[in-house]
């Protein structure tokens, strides 16, 4: 099958085809407390929705900062950006409403996480794909800049393989069909028909949908064309919470769908049980101290080759924003294995499917 390109010559680029002039599309941007990043976020989309005639809904889980005030202000400059309150304050929670309240002619939503800065084809580039390719979904690669000393160590890490596993949509990846990526847009009757997301997660509810998509005969094209910027956190705190939530949500799909982890899904996870149990048996002999700073050295050699090769004393940082990502997501995934809410009470359930729109 031959890739799917778009042309960028400048008399071209800015044009809808057809497929998107038969298309009505809402650009679904989920929210809480984004005022750092909201702005620049709804900036990067506007041009491109007006281009295409899309319509941004903004779900807003409940922000006390001033992130719908920023909204609303942009919205009084008549641009066709609208709040939605969202009382379930997740992302899967969001996505799911604005599904449901979404006009009755849209027949497209497009994912856009306020954490991200959209190339300028981005909207365009995601709907032709969606229809050329006749899928379900459309994913796209990610790629992690930091603007701050630390953002940029934390980007380096995501952007690597010791520190994102080599996941192909965090490693550039290529155009074709695949099982997962991070998501961009969705044929709005297929995302209803197969319940939408679970918001029994608050976490990984893109893979876990992803599952549910390929068990109901769906298809997920990559389109490596609209690769997006990803801003990540900003300090140590937040991230290790990020990851400890990633972690869990990753146990929980495989719990619920049966399913084998990855070798890759396991290295945090072994990392950190190999650690805990040297430093239980230090009593024993000295000798298994060797283990934990084996690997502690390892991402201080790693973080300072990557600072000697891109003469950024910040890149130090690497060595404990890599051991973050490491050990929260491996306490995460295993927190999830040992600690079975279904067990105690019943948790919210897989989303029953909505009823498909007339």
């Amino acid at each position: 099958m031959t890739d799917f390109t778009v042309t960028l010559d400048a008399d071209t680029r800015a044009a809808p085809s057809a497929k998107i002039e038969q298309s009505r599309v809402a650009v679904v941007v989920p929210v809480l407390n984004e005022e750092r990043y909201i702005r620049a976020c709804l900036s990067s989309l506007l041009p491109q929705a007006e281009a295409i005639g899309a319509a941004i809904i903004v779900v807003d889980g409940g922000s006390t900062d001033s992130t719908v005030a920023i909204v609303r202000e942009i919205a009084a400059t008549g641009a066709d950006v609208s709040v939605l309150h969202n009382p379930r304050r997740l992302q899967s929670a969001a996505m799911n409403l604005a599904a449901r309240e979404a006009a009755p002619g849209i027949d497209t939503l497009v994912r856009a996480d306020a954490h991200a800065l959209y190339p300028p084809d981005f909207l365009r580039l995601c709907v032709e794909a969606l229809h050329a390719r006749e899928a379900t979904s459309v994913v796209v690669p990610m790629r992690t800049v930091g603007p701050t000393g630390m953002q940029r160590a934390i980007a380096e890490v995501q952007n690597s393989r010791f520190g994102n596993g080599g996941s192909a949509h965090r490693v550039g990846g290529q155009s074709g069909f695949v099982e997962h990526g991070h998501h961009a847009a969705f044929d709005r009757d297929f995302f209803l028909s197969i319940g939408g997301y679970d918001e029994g997660f608050s976490h990984n509810e893109d893979a876990e949908h992803d599952v549910r998509a390929h068990q109901a005969g769906g298809r997920i094209w990559m389109c490596r064309e609209a690769t997006i910027d990803y801003l990540p956190r900003s300090s140590l705190q937040p991230l290790a919470r990020q990851y400890y939530r990633h972690g869990r949500g990753r146990m929980q799909t495989l719990l619920r769908h049966r399913l084998r982890p990855r070798p890759r899904q396991m290295a945090a996870p072994v990392i950190l049980l190999a650690s805990i149990s040297a430093v239980m048996m230090l009593p024993v002999s000295f000798w298994f101290g060797l283990i934990p700073l084996a690997y502690i050295a390892t991402c201080l050699l790693w973080a300072v080759n990557a600072c000697a090769c891109a003469r950024d004393l910040a890149l130090l940082r690497m060595a404990p924003a890599v051991m973050t990502v490491h050990l929260s997501w491996g306490a995460g995934f295993l927190s999830r294995l040992l600690v079975r809410p279904e067990r105690k009470q019943a948790v919210v359930p897989v989303l029953t499917p909505f009823a498909a729109r007339p």
